[in-house]
């Protein structure tokens, strides 16, 4: 069993308001500080995102070495820069899409006026050539999850709900939209703490649950592998690496579901942190040297 006095102690001041920790499949810690009901996990839905892309390109739907000109050729703009032209879909997992600057941040959301944000997100000037520059942007995973669901014909929970979200025993679960009923893949998906570390150790099995292969197991592989560097341990297709060779899903305030693949292990935390990293430090020092 783990001893969580000392994570609780540097957690709970963090506001922490839950833990759940499980290694070679067993749960061995589970601490809450609140109710556990279902909170937006943030942008940890991107990791989701990401998974339904694997889905996809497994099922013929898409290509990640697609150009995005041809994915969405009816929404680009006027002129199409060279960098634009040169994007593909594995850019749009990676953060280095080429833009200059974050865009479909939270609090922008509700007061575009246009109400196409595809259009409006590939309007947005290519500064960078694809893979130059990593910049954190929500354009990328939510023009993913618009090619899924504009390949699959329905929106991303119900895309993914017979595929990974059921097989799991996760009811249907509640996903930010956009103006136009289109899921939201860069955020605003709504889950319990014991929901997201099912994803994390269906992860940690490398997409498969109960004998069934729900993710392409190289998919989830190469999803959680350093792709591109970030100026710190790197990043995966809308994966962070982190410490002792760790990925994550990770969302504002302190959302994680950590695979630990050395210790077998997975940690998923759900907080209101204004110190996220801190947060992430804890579970570091104070739970993995346990595992």
């Amino acid at each position: 069993m783990i001893d969580l006095t000392e994570f609780e102690s540097r957690a709970v001041p963090l506001r922490a308001l839950g833990v759940v920790v499980s290694q070679n499949g067993m749960q061995l810690a589970r601490k809450l500080w609140d109710d556990a009901c279902r909170r937006n996990v943030y942008s940890a839905s991107k990791s989701f995102t990401s998974m339904a892309v694997g889905i996809a390109q497994k099922e013929g739907l898409l290509s990640i070495d697609e150009k995005l000109t041809d994915a969405f050729k009816d929404d680009l703009p006027e002129i199409v820069s060279d960098n634009l032209k040169a994007a593909t879909v594995r850019d749009l997992l990676t953060m280095c899409l080429g833009q200059e600057k974050s865009f479909l941040m939270g609090g922008e959301r509700p007061y575009y006026e246009d109400r196409n944000w595809v259009r409006l997100a590939l309007r947005q000037p290519f500064v960078y050539a694809p893979g130059e520059k990593f910049v954190y942007n929500n354009v990328g995973p939510y023009l993913a999850g618009i090619l899924v669901q504009r390949r699959a014909g329905c929106d991303l929970v119900h895309y993914l709900m017979p595929r990974m979200f059921a097989p799991m025993g996760i009811q249907l679960p509640t996903w930010e939209n956009d103006p136009n009923g289109q899921t939201f893949g860069a955020g605003g998906l709504f889950l319990t703490i014991d929901e997201l570390h099912l994803f994390g150790q269906l992860l940690l099995q490398n997409g498969e649950w109960n004998g069934k292969q729900l993710i392409p197991a190289e998919w989830v592989k190469e999803a959680t592998s350093k792709q591109v560097e970030n100026g710190s341990e790197g990043y995966g297709y809308l994966f962070w690496a982190g410490p002792e060779g760790s990925f994550r899903a990770d969302g504002k305030y302190g959302q994680f579901v950590i695979l630990m693949r050395d210790k077998n292990a997975v940690v998923t935390v759900t907080a209101e942190s204004r110190d996220a990293g801190a947060l992430l430090r804890a579970v570091f020092e104070e739970i993995y040297p346990q595992l």
